[in-house]
């Protein structure tokens, strides 16, 4: 899992595949898998992301890099990494 802490939070690169079952958070090796429920238009899954981790971490989040690619980065509010970790940890488990 890649994050990078900064001051008012974190970045977490995470990897989208649209169009899937479910809305689901995996970790496969080194990387995060969402798999979004909505297609790839009009930012339906940008949205989905935002309102499902929001749900997730209890805090402000937003999509920092990759609008319009399936590599995005989001920016997660005051919260450190290793509380993303076990948050993450306990999601995917």
């Amino acid at each position: 899992m890649k994050f990078t802490e900064t001051k008012d939070g974190i970045v977490v690169d995470i990897f989208v595949k649209p169009n899937s079952p479910k809305f689901e958070v995996k970790i496969e090796g080194d990387e995060i898998i969402v798999r979004s429920t909505e297609e790839p238009e009009k930012g339906k899954v940008n949205k989905e992301i935002i309102k499902e981790f929001t749900k997730l971490f209890r805090v402000k989040v937003e999509i920092v890099s990759g609008l319009t690619s399936k590599q995005k980065k989001l920016f997660i509010e005051d919260l450190c990494k290793t509380e993303a970790e076990e948050i993450l940890l306990k999601q995917v488990s």
